[in-house]
């Protein structure tokens, strides 16, 4: 289906200039409303969207530089012609540092209006163009709190999508600050149970004597200090989703008993005996090798296997490196907004040290520096000295300098995007003539197509 034909409101005192006008545009297919003075435009401007006004600035009434305010108070980006006598055209002028598209001379050719009306229909394509692409980038960029735009985050995204809407137990391993608990939070989301509870347990942060309370509950007396019946996490969780943070911290006992409650799907509080229904679905997290675990007699491998139904590995920032400007870009919006400081972007340099960066930390060491930075910096942009890392010395030819890794990074855009320079640019966050400069800056060359294709 077709683009809907341009829609173009006249607006002109003279009835042979307005209809004639509008008869032309007709006959070259757009849609085209008249009205004689100023009130009237704005009347049908309320009922209708235009992608361009013709207006002439003398009319008796509201005459065309009001015209153009009001018009302008109600849709800020409207594309307005002012139509002009020759004495009229300081008062044109006047109106284009108004915010008039442009202005035509009377008597005109009506092919010069033409000429107009195809710029600003090309323009508004455009733009509708760039806002459907940055919608869709990010749509591809983010999945809740989950950021990335690299392949491995995509298999994330994809992974999670697949799973969320099933009740299978999930096992997220990465490293400390991958963002394992946003994974486990998009399932829940996703899910058929997002709205019960969704309860999270630091497996690594109970003391050992507080775990068996904490996650099944006990009944008062079971112990010193019980006075009151208490519900563990596996009751508070129920019709909803249990989250077990670093799973691989807890202990041989601890294991036997989560094992039976996944297993049977029920639990027994501390001094109580009654059973009860665990009506939850269990995700787990670690920044461990359970396998290793496993083989070394640290963990069972019969729970092993009943938490790794599926498997998400997060993997660490350093190896998705291309996600890191996207990432930047969030926390300093983010951090912005949290510390009341102007909005800012980051400097060349900072950009590239933040590529360089191994980020021992992933992606919550990312988060603190870009608010340390927002925090201390005062000019306009954040600079590399308001950043809470250092340049680290590379040996020459080691392939670790900045320049290699911003090359490494454009390299990587490029053929993810099939070398669309307007799709690359965007996702850099760069014009299309930057990018093109940076691609001859470091001799890069389009991979030729096989033969026959």
């Amino acid at each position: 289906m077709g683009l809907a034909p341009a829609r173009i409101l006249i607006v002109d005192d003279e009835p042979h200039v307005r209809e004639s006008l509008g008869a032309f545009l007709r006959d070259h297919d757009y849609d085209v409303d008249l009205a004689a003075s100023g009130d009237e435009a704005l009347v049908q401007a309320a009922e209708r969207s235009y992608q361009l006004v013709v207006l002439d600035v003398r009319m008796p009434g509201l005459d065309g530089i009001a015209t153009l305010r009001a018009l302008k108070e109600r849709q800020a980006g409207l594309p307005v012609l002012m139509i002009t006598a020759y004495a009229d055209v300081a008062s044109a002028v006047a109106a284009i540092k108004g915010g008039a598209w442009d202005y035509v001379v009377k008597p005109f050719d009506p092919e010069q209006i033409l000429n107009v009306v195809r710029n600003v229909v090309a323009h508004h394509e455009l733009v509708r163009e760039n806002l459907s692409l940055r919608r869709r980038l990010e749509e591809r960029e983010r999945l809740d709190e989950l950021i990335g735009r690299s392949s491995a985050m995509r298999g994330v995204f994809e992974l999670v999508e697949a799973v969320s809407d099933t009740n299978v137990t999930v096992l997220i391993l990465g490293e400390s600050g991958t963002g394992k608990e946003l994974v486990a939070r998009a399932i829940h989301r996703r899910s058929p149970r997002v709205s019960g509870p969704f309860v999270v347990v630091n497996c690594g942060g109970l003391p050992e004597t507080l775990v068996e309370s904490e996650l099944f509950g006990h009944e008062r007396g079971a112990f010193t200090g019980a006075v009151a019946r208490h519900k563990g996490r596996f009751e508070q969780a129920q019709g909803g989703t249990l989250f077990l943070d670093e799973i691989g911290e807890l202990s041989a006992k601890t294991q036997v008993d989560l094992l039976r409650a996944i297993e049977t799907r029920r639990f027994m509080r501390l001094g109580g005996t009654e059973e009860q229904a665990a009506d939850v679905r269990i995700l787990a997290a670690t920044n461990r090798d359970l396998a290793v675990d496993v083989k070394a007699g640290r963990f069972r491998d019969d729970l092993y296997y009943r938490l790794n139904v599926v498997t998400v590995r997060l993997p660490p920032l350093r190896e998705r490196r291309e996600d890191v400007p996207l990432l930047a870009a969030h926390f300093l919006e983010q951090s912005a907004k949290q510390l009341a400081r102007p909005a800012r972007s980051l400097a060349p340099e900072a950009s590239a040290l933040l590529l360089a960066h191994d980020w021992p930390g992933n992606v919550r060491e990312l988060a603190n520096a870009i608010e340390r930075a927002v925090a201390v910096g005062r000019s306009e942009t954040i600079e590399a000295a308001d950043l809470p890392i250092q340049p680290r010395a590379t040996a020459t030819g080691s392939g670790r300098s900045l320049q290699d890794v911003e090359r490494r990074h454009v390299e990587t855009v490029l053929g993810e995007t099939a070398w669309n320079i307007t799709h690359s640019a965007a996702i850099l966050g760069i014009d299309r003539v930057t990018l093109y400069n940076k691609i001859k800056r470091y001799g890069l060359k389009r991979p030729e197509r096989p033969a026959g294709r």
